[in-house]
């Protein structure tokens, strides 16, 4: 995760039975339990939000890094 620090990102999250939120931002701290994501705030009504490396390991949100999207479409 500290590779990737600064890149913008998609986090999609599992918000209940066959709800999905998808939220942009750029990753903007670590820690050793939780990371940091600053929200565009265009889209949504706060400024940062934090996720558990569990909520990853336990696949209740995926990260969608934008530098990787764009090397899978070239």
């Amino acid at each position: 995760m500290d590779s990737h620090l600064g890149d913008t990102l998609t986090v999609v999250a599992q918000a209940g039975r066959k709800k999905v939120t998808k939220r942009r931002g750029i990753l903007r701290e670590t820690f050793p339990a939780v990371f940091v994501v600053d929200l565009d705030q265009d889209q949504n009504n706060f400024k940062h939000v934090s996720y558990s490396y569990t909520d990853l390991l336990t696949k209740n949100i995926a990260l969608e890094f934008d530098d990787e999207v764009e090397e899978a479409e070239a």
